[in-house]
C-alpha cells in the first residue's frame, strides 16, 4: 500500500498491479480469459469487449525488406492462432487454474484439439460463463465455482479419466505443459492517405457486411447530437386536418378516469416545444482515448464508461505506427481529421477507445549522423521521458534492420522467430501511460492574392527557408527605406512570449534572417543528463514552441561592410511572421517534403484547438443573447488538441 502514495506514474502502476492481483486471486484465470477474448475477437455475450492492433507502415519511409520481415512474422503467428486454438487455450487455462494438480493437462489439450468446432464452442462458452459469473458476484463462492468447472472437466474427459487425474497410465512429465499466450490479432496496413485511419476504425467497429454504420445509434435519443442540417429546423408533418369528422372512430371518446390511458394523458403536455438537453462534455470529447486504463488488469477497456445512455465502449483500437518524425506528422494530420469528422458525425467516439503507439524505424545510417538524429527527435524525447521506452523500443530499430537484411531460410519447416512481434506485443499490452503532444495549426498566406490561404497542422517542426525569387512588382510589400541588400530577408515577427506565470506578453520585432525553425519539442540539452527522466519542470518546453532564428548582423569596418550570423532562441505560444521585402518564403512541415508550401509571404502559428462540434455551432440558434456571449467566451478558451502516444511510465509527476 505504500507504493500507492508515490507520485505518478508509480502510484498508477501500483494500483494496476493491485487490482490485477485482487482479480486473479478471487477468480484464477480471469485475466488470461478476458485478454484472449478481447485480443482475438472471440464472441462472448458475457464479455463483449474487442481489441484490434493496427500496424501502419508508410512504404515511402520503410524499406520493402522491413515490411516483408514484419508481414512474415505476423502471418506466421496468425496461422497458429486460429479461433479454435484460442478457444482451446481459454478452456485449458481456466480448468488448469481452478483444478491445479488434479487437472490432467496433457489429456485435456489432446481432447480439445480433437473436438469439432461446435463442441469446442459449447465448452468455451460454458467455461466463460462460469468464470464471468464468478467474477461478477460480490461475494463469490469458490466451492460452487470449482464444482461447475469440475463438471465441465468430467464432461470433456469422461468420469473415468477425470477421476484418475495424475494417476493415469501416461507418464508424469517433470513440468506440466503450459498454456501459451498468443500475440494479439494485428492488422498490417500500408499507409496511403489520412482518410485510411478513419476507414479502418469504421470497418473495425462495423464490419463491411453491415452497411449502415450508425443504424443502432440512430435508434437512440442522442439528445440533440445531430448534424447542422438536422439541427437547423426540427419539424413534424401533421396529418390532423382539424375537422372532427376526420378523426378515427372512437378517438373522440375519453377513456375511463381510472384507466392508464387517462393517467398518461393527464401527465402529457400537449403542443409544447421539446427543450433539448446539451451536454458540453459530449459535444467536445477531449479524452477520446480515455483515462490511462486498467483494462489490461481488470479486463475492462480504458474509458469504457458510457458517453451516451445505453452505449458502451466495447472496442479498443491500438494504432501502432512505424517510421520517423515524418510518419508522426502524417499520423497527427489523420488524428486531426478524425477528430474534426467526429464533431459532425459522432459515431465512433461513444463506442471506441483509441490508443496510439509509436516505434521509431529510421533509415539505416550512422547513428551519430545529423540526418539520423534530426528525424528521430520525438523518439529521443520519449526515451528521455521514459527510460524503459528507451531501453525497450528505441533499441529495437537496429534489430529490425538486421532481421530484415538476413537471407531467407531455405528450410520451410523451420519456424519463424517472432522477435519483433514479441516486442510489439509487450509494448501494446504494457504501454498504458500516454504522453500528450501539442498539435499546432499554421495559416499560410501566399504571394498570389487570387490564391486562398491554406491551413495545415504540424507536430514536431516547421522550417522556414528564404527563396531566391521575389515578389512580383505589382503585389510587393512596401520596403523600408535604407534597408541594405544582404543575405536572408527582412522579417517582421509578432509573438506571445511563453512565461512560467502564464501571463500574456506580446513582442513585436523586425530583423533580417536567413532562416527560422519552429520546434515543438524541447532541446536535449535542456533536459539534464541523458539518463534523467523528464519531469514536470520540462513540461513548459514540452507544451510551447522553441523558435531558433538565424539573424543577420550587419557590421562596418575599414574593409567595408560585412555580415555575420547569430542564432537566437526563444519560446513562444503563438507567432506571426511576415516578409517585409520582396523575398518569398518556403515552409516545410514535419520534415516532410510532401508537405512543402512555396511562395509564402506570411504565416501564423498557434496551438491547434479542440475541434468544435457542429451541434454546438447550431446550438447558438436556441440560446439567448446572454447565453450566446457565454458560449463565445467558452469558445475563446477551447482546450488545445493533444495527441497521446503511449509509453510505459509517461512523464514523472
Amino acid at each position: 500500500m505504500r507504493s500507492l502514495t508515490l507520485p505518478a506514474p508509480y502510484c498508477t502502476v501500483a494500483l494496476d498491479c493491485a487490482i490485477r492481483l485482487k482479480t486473479e486471486k478471487a477468480v484464477p484465470g480471469t485475466l488470461y480469459q478476458r485478454l484472449i477474448i478481447a485480443e482475438q475477437n472471440l464472441r462472448s455475450e458475457l464479455y463483449p469487449y474487442q481489441e484490434r492492433v493496427f500496424l501502419f507502415v508508410d512504404p515511402e519511409l520503410i524499406s520493402p525488406s522491413v515490411c516483408s520481415a514484419l508481414l512474415l512474422e505476423i502471418e506466421a503467428a496468425q496461422v497458429q492462432q486460429t479461433p479454435e486454438a484460442c478457444m482451446c487455450h481459454v478452456v485449458s487455462h481456466a480448468l488448469q487454474a481452478a483444478l491445479g494438480e488434479a487437472c490432467h493437462t496433457g489429456a485435456l489439450q489432446r481432447k480439445l484439439q480433437a473436438s469439432p468446432r461446435r463442441t469446442l464452442e459449447r465448452y468455451f462458452h460454458a467455461v466463460v460463463t462460469a468464470v464471468e459469473q464468478m467474477a461478477s458476484e460480490p461475494s463469490p463462492s469458490r466451492e460452487g465455482h470449482l464444482r461447475r468447472l469440475e463438471e465441465i472437466y468430467r464432461s470433456l474427459l469422461g468420469p473415468a479419466v477425470a477421476s484418475r487425474g495424475r494417476c493415469s497410465g501416461d507418464p508424469v512429465p517433470d513440468r506440466p505443459p503450459s498454456t501459451p499466450l498468443p500475440s494479439p490479432h494485428i492488422t498490417f496496413r500500408l499507409w496511403t492517405d489520412e482518410e485510411q485511419l478513419w476507414k479502418e476504425l469504421v470497418f473495425f467497429l462495423k464490419p463491411q457486411s453491415q452497411l449502415h454504420l450508425s443504424a443502432d445509434l440512430d435508434a437512440l435519443d442522442l439528445q440533440g447530437f445531430l448534424p447542422d442540417r438536422e439541427l437547423a429546423r426540427v419539424s413534424m408533418l401533421s396529418t390532423d386536418s382539424g375537422i372532427e369528422r376526420d378523426l378515427p372512430p372512437g378517438a373522440h371518446e375519453l377513456p375511463a378516469p381510472s384507466s392508464p390511458e387517462m393517467e398518461h394523458t393527464a401527465l402529457q403536455r400537449k403542443g409544447g416545444i421539446k427543450k433539448r438537453v446539451w451536454l458540453p462534455d459530449i459535444l467536445m470529447p477531449s479524452s477520446w482515448d480515455g483515462p490511462p486504463g486498467l483494462h489490461q488488469r481488470t479486463g475492462r477497456p480504458s474509458g469504457d464508461g458510457e458517453l451516451l445512455p445505453g452505449v458502451s465502449r466495447l472496442h479498443t483500437a491500438r494504432v501502432l505506427v512505424l517510421g520517423d518524425d515524418r510518419m508522426l506528422g502524417r499520423l497527427a494530420r489523420a488524428y486531426h481529421i478524425l477528430r474534426k469528422r467526429e464533431t459532425q458525425t459522432f459515431c465512433l467516439t461513444p463506442r471506441l477507445s483509441l490508443q496510439l503507439y509509436y516505434i521509431p524505424v529510421l533509415t539505416p545510417e550512422k547513428p551519430s549522423s545529423s540526418r539520423h538524429l534530426e528525424l528521430g527527435e520525438l523518439a529521443a524525447f520519449l526515451g528521455r521521458a521514459d527510460p524503459w521506452y528507451e531501453n525497450t523500443i528505441n533499441t529495437l530499430c537496429p534489430a529490425i534492420h538486421k532481421l530484415a537484411e538476413m537471407p531467407p531460410s531455405l528450410d520451410t519447416s523451420r519456424t519463424v522467430d517472432p522477435f519483433i512481434l514479441d516486442v510489439i506485443t509487450y509494448y501494446v499490452r504494457m504501454g498504458t501511460q500516454p504522453i500528450y503532444f501539442q498539435i499546432y495549426t499554421v495559416k499560410i498566406f501566399f504571394s498570389d492574392l487570387s490564391q486562398d490561404p491554406a491551413e495545415d497542422i504540424f507536430l514536431t517542426e516547421l522550417k522556414v527557408k528564404i527563396q531566391d525569387s521575389k515578389f512580383p512588382k505589382d503585389c510587393s510589400s512596401p520596403r523600408k527605406r535604407g534597408v541594405a541588400e544582404g543575405p536572408g530577408a527582412e522579417l517582421s515577427l509578432c509573438y506571445q512570449k511563453a512565461l512560467l506565470s502564464h501571463r500574456t506578453q506580446e513582442v513585436t520585432v523586425s530583423l533580417r534572417a536567413t532562416g527560422v525553425v519552429l520546434k515543438a519539442l524541447p532541446a536535449s540539452d535542456t533536459e539534464g543528463p541523458p539518463t534523467a527522466p523528464a519531469t514536470v519542470a520540462s513540461l513548459t518546453d514540452h507544451m510551447c514552441l522553441r523558435v531558433s532564428l538565424t539573424e543577420v548582423v550587419k557590421s562596418s569596418n575599414l574593409a567595408g561592410r560585412s555580415f555575420s550570423m547569430v542564432t537566437n532562441t526563444f519560446r513562444t505560444a503563438s507567432i506571426r511572421i511576415q516578409s517585409q521585402d520582396q523575398r518569398l518564403l518556403t515552409l516545410l512541415l514535419d520534415k516532410d517534403h510532401r508537405r512543402t508550401f512555396r511562395d509564402v509571404v506570411r504565416f501564423e502559428v498557434a496551438p491547434c484547438p479542440e475541434p468544435c462540434s457542429g451541434a454546438q455551432k447550431s446550438k447558438a440558434l436556441w440560446l439567448s443573447s446572454q447565453e450566446q456571449k457565454e458560449m463565445e467566451r467558452t469558445k475563446a478558451e477551447l482546450k488545445p488538441l493533444l495527441m497521446p502516444i503511449n509509453t510505459f511510465s509517461g512523464i514523472v509527476q
